[in-house]
């Protein structure tokens, strides 16, 4: 690695009196992107003078200095645009133009905004609509990519560069799976309708993060099972959480893992069945009480944690009051008049009680909700319903693609954007010295 030295000589007239530090600051703030700029044609115009003795250098007599282009290339930075006019060498084999400081530094061709330009605005697409996006990154940068190209850029990477990842080798335990709905549109804004947004997140165990690992639109959940099968090594899963809909047990359950529904859900969808079966508010009171009466629908993270491992007779008081007012409610639920209030409550003592005898197996506390998916999922909910409204189904995807490593796992955004844009090698300060006097 070679050492490049830059001299730099800055000038400052100083206010002898009013200067105040947020008046320095600003100024450091406006002139440094001056300073940049010409410290970067400064390291282009040294880095092409290098490029072009190499190019000679490997076949004498081959190239040839043909000028300069005839238009200086645009090229626009984070901090600030520059105009760069490159040398051209003629290839005297193949009478073809190379570009020496082009092919030194993978400049890619008629494109002026390089990606180190567009980091910054594809973060907040995430969160912000394309078009608040470019003007938030204008009014920080003063300068920004367009919405259209933000949009461009979005659709390039997400299709040809991010994939769920490959997880074989984690030894997931925990399995969580939701929905909601989107509206699609088609080419030309044809309107497509309401579909589904399915996805799925994963933990390795008790108080590990569930981290999401796929998401699909418009796809029933039995393809969805045979993607993870091929993602993910299903065997080692023991349980499954969601809100009860018998489409995703029926097709995510396997052979050796037991369901746990979300007590939240439960509790808040029984009027709702209540209701299907013909009967209002003030019908439903004696039997919601009922519900209400039943501890499980008590409990809470802290609470649990507070009991000790070796506190089994405190667990199966717990699960025997339980027992006693499921079976009350149901006894009291006349399949005649509460048909499908009936069932639901059958399912719903079936498979609330899977996180008791998982603590009595191992001592351990499972998660008693989906809450993990729908606050994770809350940005991105609200971005696409709130924001933007209507999506084609590829564009959707594209964009979840890199919401998941910026909201989920930020960690795989910066690994992602160091491998993209090639950031190493690259040139390390190894000295600053500076020095002032006054004149």
């Amino acid at each position: 690695m070679d050492d490049l030295e830059i001299k730099i000589t800055l000038t400052y007239e100083v206010p002898e009196s009013g200067l105040t530090f947020n008046g320095l600051v600003r100024c450091l703030e406006v002139d440094g992107r001056r300073i940049l700029l010409n410290i970067l044609e400064a390291m282009l115009e040294a880095i092409e003078g290098k490029a072009i003795e190499a190019l000679k250098r490997e076949s004498l007599n081959r190239y040839v200095r043909n000028g300069h282009q005839r238009n200086g290339r645009k090229l626009i930075t984070p901090f600030g645009t520059l105009r760069y006019r490159m040398v051209q060498v003629r290839d005297r084999q193949t009478c073809r133009t190379v570009i020496p400081l082009a092919r030194a530094l993978s400049i890619r061709p008629y494109k002026h905004y390089q990606g180190v330009s567009l980091e910054a605005g594809m973060g907040q697409v995430i969160h912000v609509s394309f078009r608040q996006a470019a003007a938030e990154v204008e009014r920080i940068r003063g300068d920004s990519p367009s919405k259209s190209t933000l949009h461009r850029w979005v659709q390039e990477i997400g299709q040809c560069r991010l994939k769920w990842p490959q997880r074989k080798g984690t030894p997931f335990r925990f399995l969580m799976a939701d929905e909601t709905k989107v509206h699609l549109q088609r080419g030309r804004g044809q309107d497509l309708g309401q579909r589904s947004m399915r996805w799925v997140m994963a933990s390795t165990g008790v108080k590990q993060p569930f981290e999401l690992i796929g998401a699909w639109i418009d796809t029933p959940w039995a393809v969805i099972r045979k993607d993870l099968e091929k993602r993910i090594n299903y065997p080692t899963l023991r349980v499954l959480f969601s809100d009860g809909d018998h489409a995703i047990a029926g097709a995510l359950l396997d052979e050796g893992m037991e369901l746990q529904r979300c007590l939240i859900h439960g509790k808040r969808d029984f009027p709702y069945i209540l209701y299907e079966d013909g009967y209002k508010k003030a019908q439903q009171m004696p039997l919601r009480e009922k519900l209400e009466k039943i501890p499980v629908f008590h409990l809470s993270k802290d609470s649990l944690e507070a009991i000790e491992a070796t506190d089994l007779e405190r667990i199966r008081s717990l699960a025997e009051k339980t027992r006693v007012g499921f079976e009350e409610l149901i006894e009291a639920l006349d399949p005649g008049k509460y048909p499908k209030a009936r069932t639901y409550v059958e399912n719903l003592y079936r498979h609330t009680m899977t996180f008791l005898g998982y603590w009595m197996e191992n001592a351990e506390w499972i998660p008693l909700n989906t809450n993990a998916i729908e606050s994770a999922f809350g940005r991105v909910k609200n971005r696409i319903k709130r924001i933007g409204r209507r999506w084609s189904q590829e564009g959707l995807l594209r964009w979840l693609k890199l919401a998941y490593r910026k909201i989920f796992r930020p960690s795989l955004w910066d690994s992602f954007w160091k491998r993209y844009l090639k950031l190493n090698p690259s040139p390390r300060l190894v000295m600053m010295k500076l020095e002032y006097r006054w004149r």
